[in-house]
């Protein structure tokens, strides 16, 4: 393909040549040679996993335990048995005989936010037992032809929830959409920017229904009463999967959207004993270093409140080692950008501010 182009061009054509896991030397050195019989003014070969990280690989590890044995081998031992054990990308689906069709009298929330300056309302409807089966969609300030776009879109994937289709499915459809409105949100305690108000719906579903924390910028335990920030929650608190924890779960779902809740209930007995256990953890963690502070160190806290701060600062200090410079991702928004030469670099998405 290149030789039948290269005589019209006067520059050079560069195509990298993808070649799999197990080329040899000697492959490479064929091609090359190909190249130069043809006529061929530049080349770019490169092969299957010879790098740490690369954008498209044909090898893929499950979730599950299936492919633990895997870890450890090196690329070229892997490759071959990755082959035989992924063929193409399943999903399961629970196979349903029809519609199933919500209660009349059902629960949900009513979630009101603000995405680049135009009001959002998402209302859900749930199953008895938590799961979302169905949305509408409310946007005052657009005209009646978008307002009847996105009604009609609401219903189709009211539909298709109610018909078997996976939640997941239409989280990964939509997210990372881009299309104006966008940017800011307002009024969402975990979703502070989206690239879309589709992007901004479907986060928020996930979050509230299929528990995907990953797609929220606030870190959930940040958001309950008694959240004290980063810490080892001690003995006070019961465990999440405690008989007390799990009854009252169960007694709120009976009459509260688990979407409104986020699956985020926690029983708050002896939640002053965990929240001076961490102000003891950090009373023995000793001082907080002079450089970590802006004024003199501290030798000794008087009180909680200052064993906290001196835990926060701690973990300031150590996202600084990490590289972190402290600005916001402009694709995703997630502070989590390190310097790369004369630019940024985001960690979570592989976003730039310029640079390749």
């Amino acid at each position: 393909m290149m030789a039948a182009a290269q005589p019209f061009v006067s520059g050079a054509i560069s195509k990298t040549i993808n070649m799999r896991n197990a080329a040899t030397v000697e492959d490479c050195r064929k091609a090359y040679d190909m190249s130069w019989k043809l006529g061929l003014k530049a080349n770019a070969l490169y092969r299957d996993g010879s790098k740490l990280s690369q954008p498209l690989s044909a090898m893929a590890l499950g979730d599950g335990a299936a492919n633990d044995d895997l870890a450890d081998l090196s690329p070229v031992a892997r490759a071959p048995i990755i082959a035989e054990r992924i063929v193409e990308r399943i999903v399961e689906r629970e196979v349903r005989a029809g519609r199933e069709r919500l209660p009349q009298r059902r629960k949900g929330y009513t979630q009101k936010a603000i995405v680049g300056g135009h009001k959002v309302y998402l209302r859900t409807g749930e199953y008895e037992d938590g799961r979302a089966g169905e949305i509408f969609i409310d946007m005052h300030k657009e005209g009646a032809a978008f307002r009847s776009l996105m009604n009609n879109f609401a219903i189709a994937i009211s539909i298709g929830l109610q018909y078997g289709v996976p939640l997941e499915e239409f989280v990964e459809a939509y997210t990372f959409t881009r299309f104006e409105p966008s940017g800011l949100v307002e009024g969402n305690d975990a979703i502070k920017m989206s690239t879309s108000v589709l992007d901004y719906i479907f986060r928020e579903l996930a979050i509230s229904y299929a528990g995907r924390t990953d797609l929220a910028h606030v870190e959930q335990a940040d958001l309950r009463p008694d959240g004290v920030g980063r810490g080892t929650v001690a003995d006070g608190l019961p465990a999440s999967g405690s008989t007390a924890a799990q009854d009252a779960a169960d007694a709120v779902s009976r009459i509260a959207g688990a979407g409104y809740t986020r699956r985020n209930l926690y029983v708050l007995n002896g939640r002053t004993a965990g929240n001076v256990a961490i102000a003891e953890e950090a009373f023995a963690a000793g001082p907080v270093p002079h450089e970590l502070t802006d004024g003199p160190a501290v030798a000794s806290a008087p009180n909680a409140a200052a064993a906290v701060v001196g835990v926060a600062t701690r973990s300031a200090f150590t996202a600084k080692l990490q590289g972190f410079e402290g600005d916001a991702c402009p694709e995703c928004g997630n502070f989590t950008m390190v310097r790369n030469g004369t630019c940024l670099k985001c960690t979570t998405c592989g976003g730039t501010t310029g640079c390749s």
